[in-house]
């Protein structure tokens, strides 16, 4: 189990990350210079909220499945300033439509609010902060809520673009997103880390990578744990650290492998176990 329960919270067991990592030949990229992983420990908030509110991927089979919850709404609460690219929210609605099988159809609400936060966000401040903004509870009649805040500010780990607190509720931190734009070129562009960045937090909600069940493919990556040692997944570790800018070519992965989605495929059809879930079929 990738959570371990303490009293009536479950904290994410992450492992030291590595320091450093030399690129490879899986796809056609030049690293300026070794891409540090200080702040990708911020990628799971680490004080989670009680177990309604759920962990990361608490929500999947709700998500894949139309047992239940025959629509889903994404809501998209954002600072003034804040709101999302439009090729974000329409990537996101993609690939959602993908993956989870909801014949009422995806709606993406979008509103822009006041957080009324100054400073920097921790988890535990993202999570009451979206609660507060969150229009109904996530499982509402047959309708499955998840939500993306866009908040202004930073998170407190330094370099983390997005984090996933509970099994509905993601942040991605706008102005980390545009000082993480490639050096040379503004290439990758902040709406091209934008739209990679968040399906990756979704991935999350989603339950990958091994957060909610175990792959029968060892494609989690060894010093990360909840990512994919695919440089061509969205789930690779690197989509949500800001040192991703220092990668001047080659196109950002913002799409999941087949390795991704043949767990989800599993996870669905039962095959594969799934565990800590808040609705099972």
């Amino acid at each position: 189990m990738r959570f371990q329960k303490i009293g009536d919270n479950f904290f994410y067991n992450n492992d030291i990350l590595g320091e450093t990592m030399a690129s490879s030949n899986s796809i056609p990229v030049l690293l300026v210079f070794l891409m540090i992983s200080a702040g990708l420990s911020g990628c799971f908030g680490d004080d989670s909220k009680a177990l309604e509110r759920g962990i990361p991927g608490g929500l999947t089979l709700a998500c894949l499945s139309d047992d239940k919850y025959t629509s889903m709404v994404v809501e998209i609460d954002y600072d003034s300033g804040y709101m999302p690219e439009q090729s974000s929210i329409d990537l996101l609605k993609t690939r959602l439509e993908q993956v989870c099988d909801k014949p009422q159809g995806i709606e993406i609400l979008l509103t822009e609010t006041d957080f009324g936060h100054e400073g920097q966000w921790s988890s535990n401040d993202v999570r009451e902060k979206g609660w507060n903004e969150k229009s109904n509870n996530p499982e509402s009649g047959s309708t499955l809520y998840w939500q993306a805040i866009f908040p202004s500010g930073q998170y407190a780990n330094d370099g983390v673009l997005g984090v996933a607190v509970d099994a509905s509720t993601v942040a991605i931190f706008g102005d980390t997103v545009d000082d993480a734009e490639g050096p040379i070129f503004n290439r990758p562009s902040a709406e091209e880390i934008e739209n990679s960045v968040l399906v990756h937090e979704f991935g999350h909600l989603l339950g990958l990578v091994n957060l909610v069940y175990e792959s029968p493919v060892e494609h989690e990556d060894e010093e990360h744990e909840g990512h994919s040692n695919n440089e061509d997944s969205v789930m690779y570790w690197a989509i949500e650290s800001a040192n991703i800018g220092n990668i001047i070519t080659g196109q950002l992965p913002d799409d999941f492998d087949s390795d991704d989605l043949n767990d989800l495929a599993g996870m669905l059809s039962g095959e594969i176990e799934t565990n800590n879930q808040l609705w099972t079929n």
